[in-house]
Order: C-alpha cells, then sequence, then structure tokens
C-alpha cells in the first residue's frame, strides 16, 4: 500500500446494540469522527443484526443448509462450505457469538450491496469522501489462528496489481497481487477486538486508496473456481475424482505427461493385496511404435480366433475389427499386468481358485486407484479387456516375462469431448443389509 505514512486505526466507540430495522449509518456517524479518505470498517454481525438475519439458534443446522451452495469438506459435524456469495467458510458464517442467547446470526444476503447503502448513507450524513468495508472472520488453511478479511467492499480497489513493476533490486514482479481489503479488516480488528462491542473502526492516512465509484467489491476477492488448486478437502477431494473417472473413448492427440502416469501408478501400488505381497507390474507404452507394435499383434491374434475357433467368415472377421478401437486412438496406453509372486500352492482346485481370485481382487483395485488418479491429473481413461484374451500374444510383443499375466490396457489421454451427464445412482439399489 503507497502512502502509509502516518497511518492511524481508530476505533468507533459507544455505538449501542443494534436491531433489525435500524438507521446502522445513522448511528454510525453520530458515534464517530470522520475525514475525507477515511475507510469505515464494519463487523459483518452488526449488518446483519440491522438487516433482520437473525434466527433461532435450534434452526442452526437447517441455516447453513439454507446458506450452503457446496460443501468443501466436513469432519464429523463440522463444515467447511461455500455459500451463495462464493465465500468458503466454516457453517457458511452461521454465527452464534455477540448475538442473544438462543439466537444465531446469517451473513448480510449480499455483503457488497451491503457496503453500498451503508457507504452512500454515510457520506451523505457525514458530507466526507469514505470507502466501507464490510468483515467477517475466517480460518485459513495451513496456518492456525483467525483473522478479519473483507466480506463486502465499496469505494476502493480490493486488490492491488504489482505485476509489471519492478522491486528495489531491478526485479520485474509476476505474480504479486496484494489483498489490500483483507489487510485493512485485519488492521481494524485490532481495535475492534472479538469481545469488547466495538464493531467498527476508521481507517485513516490511506485516502489515495478511495475512490469516487464503489467499484467490484469484495467478490473480487474470490478466487475462482478454475484457478483454485485447494477447492476441496480430503475425503472431498477423493470422492470428486471418483466421480470425475469416466470411461473415454476418444481421446486428443495432447501427449500425455510421463510424470502424472507415474504419481498415478504410485497412488495405485497403494492398494490391499494378500500376504503382504505386492502382486502389480505396470508396463507404460510411451512410443507409438511400441503401441503400434501391441496392437497390430493383438488384432491378428483376434482376426485368428474368430476364423479358427468362431468360424467365423473373411467377410464377417473384416466387418467385426473395422470397428473403431478405443486404444489405438490413445497417445498413451498402460497394461497392468498381475503377478502372483508370494502366493500360496494349495493341492485342491477350490483353494487354489480362490487364492488366485484374492490376487485378481488386489490388481482391480490397484487399477481403480489408478483411474482415479489420472482423473485427478486431468486425463481421461478407459479400462479395456482385450489383452486378457490373448496374453501369449502380448507378453510376446511387450517380451514381458512368463509370470506376469496382462489385466486388460489402459487408454489414457485427454478427452476430445465432454463426457456424457451421469446417471445418478443411489447405493440403496446395491445393498443388502442383515
Amino acid at each position: 500500500m503507497s502512502g502509509s505514512e502516518g497511518l492511524h486505526v481508530l476505533p468507533v466507540r459507544g455505538l449501542p446494540e443494534i436491531a433489525a430495522g435500524d438507521d446502522l449509518a445513522e448511528l454510525i456517524a453520530k458515534a464517530g469522527g470522520f475525514e475525507d479518505g477515511d475507510v469505515v470498517v464494519v463487523t459483518s454481525k452488526v449488518v446483519s443484526k440491522a438487516e433482520g438475519r437473525l434466527v433461532r439458534a435450534d434452526d442452526r443446522e437447517a441455516a447453513i443448509d439454507a446458506e450452503t451452495v457446496r460443501v468443501v469438506a466436513r469432519r464429523g459435524r463440522s463444515r467447511i462450505v461455500e455459500n451463495r456469495n462464493g465465500l468458503v467458510m466454516a457453517a457458511a458464517g452461521v454465527d452464534a457469538s455477540n448475538t442473544p442467547p438462543g439466537t444465531i446470526l446469517l451473513l448480510p444476503v449480499d455483503p457488497d450491496a451491503s457496503a453500498r447503502l451503508l457507504r452512500a448513507r454515510l457520506q451523505e450524513l457525514t458530507g466526507r469522501r469514505l470507502a466501507v468495508l464490510i468483515t467477517d472472520t475466517f480460518g485459513r488453511p495451513w496456518r492456525s489462528g483467525l483473522t478479519d478479511v473483507a466480506i463486502g467492499a465499496a469505494g476502493l480497489p480490493v486488490l492491488e496489481d504489482h505485476r509489471g513493476r519492478v522491486d528495489s533490486h531491478g526485479n520485474e514482479l509476476r505474480l504479486t497481487v496484494t489483498a489490500t481489503a483483507d489487510e485493512l479488516a485485519a488492521a481494524a480488528d485490532l481495535v475492534k477486538g472479538k469481545a469488547t462491542g466495538t464493531p467498527v473502526a476508521v481507517v485513516r492516512g490511506l485516502a489515495g486508496l478511495v475512490t469516487e465509484d464503489d467499484g467490484e467489491g469484495a467478490r473480487r476477492l474470490v478466487r475462482a473456481a478454475g484457478q483454485d488448486m485447494f477447492r476441496l478437502g480430503t475425503s472431498e477431494a477423493v470422492r470428486e475424482a471418483v466421480t470425475l473417472r469416466r470411461t473415454v473413448r476418444a481421446f486428443t492427440d495432447e501427449p500425455v505427461d510421463g510424470g502424472a502416469v507415474r504419481r498415478a501408478v504410485a497412488a495405485a501400488v497403494t492398494a490391499p493385496a494378500p500376504h503382504h505381497t505386492t502382486p502389480w507390474r505396470f508396463v507404460l507404452l510411451e512410443t507409438a511404435e511400441a503401441r503400434t507394435g501391441l496392437l497390430d499383434a493383438m488384432l491378428a491374434a483376434w482376426q485368428r480366433d474368430l476364423r479358427e475357433l468362431d468360424g467365423w467368415s473373411e467377410e464377417r472377421v473384416a466387418r467385426r475389427t473395422a470397428r473403431g478401437e478405443v486404444l489405438r486412438g490413445a497417445p498413451y496406453l498402460i497394461v497392468p499386468c498381475l503377478v502372483m509372486d508370494g502366493s500360496h500352492d494349495y493341492p485342491d482346485e477350490r483353494r487354489a481358485a480362490a487364492e488366485r481370485e484374492m490376487f485378481v481382487v488386489a490388481i482391480g483395485a490397484a487399477v481403480q486407484n489408478l483411474l482415479v488418479t489420472l482423473a485427478g491429473e486431468g486425463y481421461g481413461s478407459a479400462w479395456v479387456s482385450s489383452t486378457m484374451f490373448c496374453r501369449e500374444t502380448v507378453r510376446a510383443a511387450l517380451d514381458l516375462p512368463a509370470g506376469w499375466d496382462p489385466m486388460g490396457a489402459v487408454a489414457v489421454g485427454r478427452a476430445a469431448e465432454e463426457p456424457r451427464e451421469r446417471q445418478a445412482r443411489s447405493a440403496e439399489d446395491f445393498l443388502t443389509v442383515r
């Protein structure tokens, strides 16, 4: 912030208890003294009280539900949610502090609109050029403790963009954008406090920030969803990735990042497995030559089976194998293989079959981990079972050990089209409870 010499943060004392319908601006104007260029910082609770946003405490959970548009994270009964204004916070800002017993407060319906109305009225009453911030208390990811931030603003830019400027050493700033409104909100809270009954403060000495128009408001501080790398809590992120995983049958030509694939494999091998074994191997086909060689060999084996085992005519074989093939259209292939190292030998067929099934379940879990992680990396995928029908052919084409059983193949790439809407499935349709 420029021009911060002689900066003063002053509490506005003597405000009465605010009730629904009160002229909050008039009460603030009577309680404080103001100069041109002051920034008036107002705690959201008194704005909510004046706007009648008080509800009964026994409606708290319903109130949180009504204020929520998206659950970001949940731990037991505690919820971090996004509200209708894009604010991500605990319990949608529904608060029981500084409100009469048996009641709770909701945030203003539109804090920016509240700030604009409050500013206009204050300027009318005081004859001064002012800016207004409405603030609330937030926790922060990766940091302990709470601080006030701006949730509504009028009359000043909420962000200061330093990009393109140079620092004292002549280095160009490329990423620095300062949240000016949040800095002012936190500074004002130093004199307002959380339990002193002082909901308003004035920041003086930054008249250069105060603008004639209301500006974009604090909504400008909310990071766009596409730029938010930490949009979900841990369990929510897992569920989101599972939901994002779709079978993709058409891919773009964009190359696949081998690092992303390796991160997906690292997730795959955390799957449960019998007898403390590691029954997975993943063959990465990163060159066009390797992919084409495998698929040509598999096509020849498929044609041979149709002729010799199914007795199909050459014309019918040609029609069947000419259909579009998902694997051939993908820029990257993964062949997951099952290895039975560490498995137990049984003399009877029943237990031997069960032993193999345990290992097959383990590689299925690993493949699911792989597909979900690829979805989280932004890649589409399709698991195709075809390698399981010609394992010897695949082992020969890829020069694999005899003990490696190819368990399908995974096509990977950027989806060429938006996935179709998935029909919702209820867990109840697949449950049997005893």
